[in-house]
């Protein structure tokens, strides 16, 4: 890891967390596409780039935002978890959304986010101890999935760790392949008998999940269609590694993440732990 970079980019997330330290986090959640709806206003139909400084509500937007698709996964890696067995499809569906959330989570937090109806890309860039906002047109191979999933995979907080890659779905072996065959191919006929969803059956669920051990990373199969067990070992991890990287910057200092990195709306169960040793190992390179 580049020690120069860390050191950069914990600056950065300390910066756009700042003004949450000085609000009560319970309102500091805005209302829904605040940032998009703020950002969108800088926008120079016109120009393909444009440069302007990032105003203090801008970066606490950048902040909330990665905290809230974090969320996002949470509550959908619930549900995948919940769903395992009533509806395989449904949960590999969710377990799949589980890690995008991540992985567009780890981009607005890095500094990332894509304006979709005005086709631009927003990077959160620092100059000489300034942020500023530059804001560059979409190209075609910009879709949301690739571009995100791309970004983080190639930045260099996570250039090493091997759960983080690009979005191919055109490998039979990766999430985009899975996911495709969950949304798009005809005759998966995975009906079994709906169950009831159980609370016993969701934490004995997350407690598996999370003390499993493995000697490389379970990526999805989509000729193992549904592959929930994969689908969601990849989700929990990329959930607890966001988290992690959060408290080692802000630790218990920020009062917003105090309150977020526990969503009071979790089962017990879900402790954000995995097994120490394996969890190292894996992150040694991809």
């Amino acid at each position: 890891m580049n020690l120069l970079m860390e050191k950069e980019l914990s600056s950065q997330i300390e910066r756009i967390f700042a003004d949450l330290n000085r609000q009560s986090a319970a309102a500091a959640l805005p209302e829904p596409a605040a940032l998009s709806s703020l950002l969108s206003k800088y926008v120079v139909p016109s120009s393909p780039t444009t440069i302007v400084a990032a105003t203090p509500s801008v970066l606490t937007h950048f902040a909330t935002a990665a905290v809230e698709m974090w969320l996002r996964s949470v509550h959908s890696f619930l549900i995948s978890a919940s769903l395992t067995n009533s509806s395989p499809i449904w949960s590999s569906v969710a377990g799949y959304y589980s890690s995008h959330y991540s992985i567009r989570a780890f981009a607005h937090v890095f500094g990332a986010f894509q304006l979709h109806r005005s086709k631009r890309i927003i990077y959160l860039d620092n100059a000489a101890g300034h942020l500023a906002l530059r804001i560059e047109k979409k190209h075609g191979d910009h879709r949301e999935h690739k571009f995100y999933w791309k970004y983080v995979s190639e930045h260099p907080q996570l250039a090493t760790d091997p759960f983080f890659y690009a979005f191919r779905d055109d490998l039979p072996i990766s999430d985009g392949g899975h996911r495709t065959m969950a949304n798009y191919a005809d005759h998966i006929d995975r009906f079994p008998v709906f169950l009831p969803l159980s609370a016993e059956f969701l934490e004995e669920r997350i407690e598996r999940i999370a003390t499993v051990k493995f000697s490389d990373v379970p990526v999805p199969r989509a000729e193992h269609f549904p592959d929930t067990v994969n689908v969601q070992f990849v989700a929990y991890h990329r959930i607890v590694k966001f988290r992690n990287l959060l408290d080692e910057v802000l630790g218990s200092k920020n009062r917003f993440w105090k309150v977020q990195r526990n969503p009071s709306w979790c089962p017990r169960a879900m402790k954000f732990s995995v097994v120490e040793a394996v969890f190292a190992a894996l992150y040694a390179g991809k």
